[in-house]
């Protein structure tokens, strides 16, 4: 990915409040002898794309731990690989928030080729939320009411 991996693409991105397009361009480092991305890359883009989701949603995660001790951890990831991604290609990480309850938040995610859309994977992650000692922790109301709001419930 180039320097502006983490860049959200607002002027053109078709987004909602519950939407967020990521455009990243894959670096060499994360790709295989063969050019082609290393599978295990695809869930650091949904990490990108989940945390410029929340950014643009008015919060950061990092200000969740901070400020409230919480941690939405991975309890569950899916990816399906549709097709072949390659080096210097550019992809947008087209994420969503899915579902909320107290303490569980799942967010589904695509890749698509920047240049052409089709679809190169497609995936979900379902995270509990957590105090420091992992323990199941509630969502507070800010975080609630603001994931909520944003897939209008």
């Amino acid at each position: 990915m180039s320097s502006d991996h983490s860049k959200a693409t607002h002027p053109h991105a078709r987004r909602t409040q519950a939407t967020n397009e990521t455009r990243l361009r894959v670096r060499y480092a994360e790709t295989d002898q063969m050019g082609v991305v290393y599978h295990s890359n695809h869930l650091i883009w949904f990490e990108v794309g989940r945390v410029e989701l929340m950014r643009q949603m008015g919060f950061s995660y990092r200000d969740m731990e901070r400020e409230e001790g919480l941690f939405i951890a991975v309890a569950e990831a899916t990816c399906r690989y549709r097709a072949p991604i390659f080096y210097d290609q550019e992809v947008v990480v087209r994420t969503r928030l899915k579902q909320v309850r107290e303490s569980v938040i799942i967010f589904s995610y695509e890749l698509v080729g920047a240049n052409d859309g089709a679809l190169l994977a497609e995936g979900e992650t379902t995270h509990i939320v957590t105090d420091s000692s992992m323990k199941v922790a509630a969502l507070p109301g800010k975080y609630l009411h603001a994931f909520r709001a944003a897939i209008g419930k």
